[in-house]
């Protein structure tokens, strides 16, 4: 398990706290700390502050923090990138979702297109789970948010400034800022959506490489975030 930059923690903003369990496992065990080492923690409540404590005391269950500080420290992207996202396996979402979390990406919308399997079903609770790992790790202090769409003429009457990943002659220019980008699933957009999405602009990677969904995702995100 990699480091993590602060700990997810509902004490976290009291004078002092004692943690135990596999908390306490990880920090003593795996991290190897001590008394007097320093830990940063955030509350989910009040995930832009962060609380800074020291460690006074360790048992042989049980670790004692003393808090230093407190300060509103928030660590989120530049650019805010909204995906909508034509729904494939969930596995596959989850193999990339810490990384699109890293990158920036301030928002999934999961669509049912015409070419998306109806019995893939996002998994919001697990996507949860995911999200708060990556934020320990990375230093991220904004959730991801999720929602879903039955169809892509709904996202698209809602979010008309849409821009569109897909075949075509213009390549995505180095710089280009955005805030939506929709991205197919496996197989592409169907004729009558292409129909759909014919005023929309659409454009490609300077690759001749066929990308899979999730991996068009990271590469389209990275490109405009970082």
């Amino acid at each position: 398990m990699a480091g993590l930059i602060y700990l997810y923690e509902e004490n976290a903003g009291k004078q002092s706290f004692s943690i135990k369990g596999e908390l306490y496992k990880y920090l003593v065990k795996v991290r190897r700390h001590k008394e007097g080492d320093e830990l940063g923690f955030r509350n989910k409540e009040d995930i832009k502050t962060l609380h800074l404590y020291k460690i006074t005391a360790i048992e042989p269950r049980a670790l004692h923090v003393e808090k230093i500080s407190s300060q509103v420290l928030e660590i989120k992207a530049k650019q805010k990138l909204h995906v909508a996202w034509c729904i494939i396996d969930s596995k596959s979402v989850e193999k990339v979702l810490a990384s699109l979390n890293e990158i920036g990406v301030a928002k999934i919308s999961f669509i049912y297109c015409d070419r998306s399997q109806k019995n893939f079903k996002p998994d919001f609770k697990r996507y949860e789970r995911i999200l708060q790992a990556s934020n320990q790790q990375c230093g991220r202090t904004q959730m991801m948010e999720f929602d879903i769409y039955e169809n892509i003429a709904d996202f698209i009457h809602k979010f008309p400034d849409t821009k569109v990943f897909d075949f075509t002659d213009k390549i995505l220019e180095d710089g280009a800022e955005f805030k939506r980008v929709l991205i197919g699933c496996e197989g592409g957009f169907s004729e009558k959506e292409k129909e759909l999405l014919k005023s929309q602009e659409v454009f490609r990677l300077n690759t001749p490489m066929i990308l899979r969904s999730e991996t068009a995702v990271l590469a389209v995100a990275s490109k405009v975030i970082l």
